[in-house]
């Protein structure tokens, strides 16, 4: 149906063949400023439908601004630039010397851990645990409700679980962080589950929000994050642009099933590995691109500190290496643009800008601006970076969450790609 207001301008082209017609049939005094005035009506009715299309706009604007925003940003200033691609950050294509396997399988491969027989275990976007040995696929279980929309949405996730860090303990059970419903212990065999501590119990009065990585120190003792105590996981982009301090590290005691809060005030913690001696853990500040050193032991213990900052990407889980270094995922790199800074860097200054952002761009458009480009980091113990594994047009993977080491070869995880990258060697 035509808009009555539009009418007129869609009507004015056959309205002056018709008059040019009749103009070339009969020409008659007065007839140019007939044709004047009907021109000028008729700009009149084109400005005015301008002046309504302007009205809607505008109140579509205040109406968005209006609508309360779901976040409640602060403003954050990146260090600097990022930094330049030389140096042990030169571009290679070495990260696409490798091959995929249980593509349409195994969807969101987070994080992994192996036991003495090297098999390797993983949890799936889905909700559920998986045991692979060489290329076969085992399921374990499921750590929520198995139904059949589980995998297809992130807003099935508090129903069907979402196992992110594992590890095996002493005993060759699996302690699984579950980012929604808390702490659990599973046979790797039977699949038997058992809850340890609730996301709703929490710590300090605090729930859990989205629970992260996970390690477990020698005396058995299990650290693990909790990345938000506002955001759940469905919600990971709202905690990325709120760039809040609500994160935390904890502790588990698997004797008395205590818990404890280890460091607080954090930006979105992520993974993290404890050292070789296990007097310091390393741990990623996901939403600002930073690495932080907390001191276990020693006479800085319960102290922390920076060591990498300002970095080229934002990282995800870190990992031991067998040769004594830590391997870290980037999940989205941090390039300058040809004209514009990296997104982030550009808008965290700004709250408002922020929670207009969120109003006006749905969740699920935020993956298509993120770049297809796979990039992990070796850092030395004090966190300097000294190589970089690099997939530029993301032919092998992109958005790298864990780089798991077993034997020759590494395990790369993500949180939703649907296979599993293993790059052959370290070359």
């Amino acid at each position: 149906m035509m808009c009555p207001l539009y009418e007129p301008v869609l009507m004015s082209s056959s309205l002056n063949s018709s008059l040019t017609h009749r103009t070339l049939l009969s020409w008659r005094p007065g007839t140019h400023a007939e044709l004047t005035q009907l021109s000028k009506r008729l700009h009149d009715i084109t400005m005015l439908g301008q002046s309504s299309v302007s009205v809607v706009l505008l109140a579509v604007a205040v109406g968005l601004y209006l609508i309360p925003s779901p976040i409640d940003p602060e403003p954050y200033i990146f260090e600097g630039p990022p930094p330049a691609l030389d140096g042990p950050l030169a571009v290679n294509t070495r990260l696409q010397r490798g091959r995929r396997l249980f593509s349409g399988q195994l969807k969101g491969p987070e994080s992994f851990t192996a036991d003495q027989n090297g098999n390797i275990y993983t949890g799936t976007v889905d909700g559920k645990l998986w045991r692979i040995n060489k290329e076969s696929l085992t399921f374990i279980t499921q750590m929520g409700q198995n139904i059949p929309e589980c995998g297809t949405c992130m807003d099935y996730e508090p129903v069907c679980g979402r196992p992110h860090g594992l590890q095996l303990d002493r005993d060759g059970q699996l302690i699984v962080a579950d980012s929604y419903q808390g702490l659990f212990k599973v046979d790797p065999w039977t699949g038997e589950k058992t809850l340890l501590h609730s996301s709703k119990e929490g710590a300090d009065g605090i729930p859990f929000g989205f629970l992260n990585g996970l390690e477990i120190s020698k005396n058995g003792t299990v650290f693990f994050t909790d990345s938000s105590s506002k955001w759940g996981r469905r919600h990971v982009r709202y905690e990325v642009l709120e760039t809040n301090q609500l994160g935390r590290l904890l502790s588990y005691d698997p004797v008395t099933g205590d818990v404890r809060t280890v460091l607080d005030s954090l930006y979105m913690p992520n993974g993290f590995a404890l050292s070789p001696d296990e007097d310091f853990l390393l741990l990623a500040e996901t939403s600002i691109g930073h690495i932080i050193k907390f001191w276990l032991k020693g006479p800085k213990a319960g102290t922390k500190e920076t060591v990498l900052n300002n970095m080229i990407g934002y990282p995800d889980n870190i990992r031991l290496s067998d040769r004594g270094t830590f391997l870290v995922g980037i999940t989205t790199v941090r390039f300058h643009g040809r004209l514009f800074p990296p997104f982030l860097d550009l808008i965290g200054p700004y709250p408002a800008l922020k929670r207009f952002i969120v109003k006006l761009i749905p969740l699920s458009w935020y993956n298509v601006l993120l770049p297809k480009y796979g990039l992990i980091l070796e850092l030395g113990p004090d966190g300097e970076v000294i190589d970089s594994l690099h997939d530029p047009t993301g032919s092998l993977t992109w958005a790298v969450s864990d780089v798991f080491q077993q034997g020759a070869h590494y395990y790369l995880g993500s949180t939703d790609l649907p296979f599993l990258p293993v790059l052959e060697e370290w070359s």
